[in-house]
């Protein structure tokens, strides 16, 4: 059988990252009318409803109880309150400077790596993790006396993104990627849900209704994507165009507000991507040539992406790559290719 082209996983990650950032760019547009507790609750039972759907479809009825396991639980509490605060903070915060900011979750990842899994991580890397957090400062240019508060909620939630990252490797490989993505979802919708008893609920028009399950649909779309991409590609070869949604930021917050970050943001941006880009180049030179994971059956979402971290509902419906990880796992999971041709059937 012929390989797909990798330009084929590339246009599919490229088209992941502009679905994520216009679903975080319709949660800002609808945050002028809603609350926003009750825009992200009602966003979430959109998504909830279609990613339910997705799971029906590919996994039935039989698997749904792996949903309820303690390290799927513990992750998707982590997500929901991370999302919640990056969403939360795109109310203040211009787009592209909320997606440079959460485009540094791989440079924490590395450093959670170290004091909670002991990864040893040479010099070099620390480099690129220190510019990459000297970046976040000057995008978020901090000044004692008036320090911007919806930055630190952009800040803390993209740290609980990195958390999240980390605990996706205590996930089980025989769970389903799409249960824990559900997970996710349903976290962070009852999370909103709370949410609206403290800020209070307005009555919702059918053009808001349209705009949130439009952005659920971008958000679920982007996580097919991007979860299509990776098995289709070397993760070396599709994951820097991950990068992309901060172009696309710009360009969506130039348009729709005339959000135009300052040069120190330009400079901490671009210095935030090229670190992210050296985090990873690091990791593939550590451990080898990044393989594209292999599709083991006919459906998108099986045991072979549940350890990619393709979860997350909000900015973060990102993919944060624990290189190491995912090769091992998928060397060790994966059955031999006499065995994964009679399993296929698409």
């Amino acid at each position: 059988m012929n390989r797909p082209s990798p330009l084929y996983a590339i246009v599919l990650m490229c088209t992941a990252a502009a679905c994520f950032v216009v679903s975080n760019a319709l949660v800002k547009h609808i945050g002028q009318w809603l609350p926003t507790g009750e825009l992200l609750f009602i966003r979430g039972c959109f998504a909830a409803l279609i990613l339910l759907t997705v799971a029906l479809a590919s996994q039935g009825t039989r698997q749904l109880h792996m949903i309820v396991r303690r390290p799927v639980l513990a992750r998707a509490t982590v997500e929901g309150i991370g999302s919640t605060l990056f969403l939360a903070s795109l109310a203040w915060l211009p787009l592209a400077n909320a997606t440079a900011i959460d485009l540094s979750a791989p440079l924490m990842l590395t450093a959670l790596a170290v004091v909670f899994l002991g990864e040893r991580v040479p010099p070099q890397r620390w480099l690129a993790v220190i510019a990459g957090f000297v970046g976040v400062l000057l995008v978020a240019q901090p000044r004692a006396h008036d320090f911007n508060a919806a930055t630190l909620l952009c800040i803390l939630g993209t740290g609980l993104h990195a958390v999240r990252d980390l605990l996706t490797r205590r996930i089980p490989a025989d769970v389903p990627s799409v249960l824990v993505v559900l997970s996710s979802t349903i976290a962070l919708t009852v999370l909103a849900g709370a949410w609206t008893l403290v800020e209070g609920w307005q009555p919702v028009d059918w053009l808001h209704l349209g705009w949130l399950a439009l952005g659920a649909g971008f958000l679920v779309g982007g996580v097919l994507c991007a979860v299509a991409s990776l098995r289709r590609g070397a993760l070396s070869t599709v994951a820097p165009f991950r990068c992309l949604s901060l172009p696309f930021a710009l360009v969506l917050g130039f348009v729709a507000w005339g959000e135009l970050p300052g040069p120190l943001a330009w400079a901490g941006a671009s210095l935030i991507a090229a670190s992210s880009l050296c985090v990873l180049h690091g990791a593939k030179s550590a451990h080898g040539s990044l393989r594209p994971v292999p599709l083991l059956c006919s459906t998108l979402f099986d045991t072979s992406c549940s350890q990619l971290h393709v979860i997350g509902v909000g900015s973060a419906a990102e993919l944060r790559l624990e290189t190491a990880a995912v090769n091992s796992d998928t060397r060790r999971s994966a059955p031999p290719r006499k065995d994964t041709s009679a399993r296929c059937t698409g």
